[in-house]
């Protein structure tokens, strides 16, 4: 593969079906339940798989923190801010990458305040 084609691939836009909810980002429509579609090219699939993947890790330790220590200092408000955070980042390059119908349905979330997408 010559450069040049390698870097058309990179920046070529492929469209995904992603749950945030199951945590999945996939080509196929069929193999699993989806909620929004996007159209995304490779940097832009990696930005969103770091996001997701962090936002899984956070999960794990949500669960362990309050397993193990459910009377610890950190409190749940600042343990679910950060989860709120990464879903609030989630959800805008899910508006960027969107279809209309995937931008629509983020955009009335109530998420963001009106007119902080764009």
């Amino acid at each position: 593969m010559m450069a040049n084609e390698h870097e058309e691939s990179y920046y070529a836009r492929k469209t995904y079906y992603v749950s945030v909810q199951a945590g999945s980002i996939l080509e196929d429509p069929t193999v699993t339940a989806y909620e929004l579609v996007i159209t995304a090219n490779e940097e832009e699939l990696s930005r969103l798989q770091e996001l997701m993947e962090e936002l899984s890790s956070m999960d794990e330790a949500q669960t362990i923190h309050f397993a193990k220590t459910p009377y610890s200092p950190a409190s749940d408000h600042e343990i679910n801010a950060g989860v709120d955070g990464l879903l609030v980042d989630i959800y805008r390059l899910l508006y960027e990458l969107g279809t209309d119908e995937t931008k629509h349905h983020v955009a009335t979330m109530g998420l963001f305040p009106e007119g902080s997408l764009r």
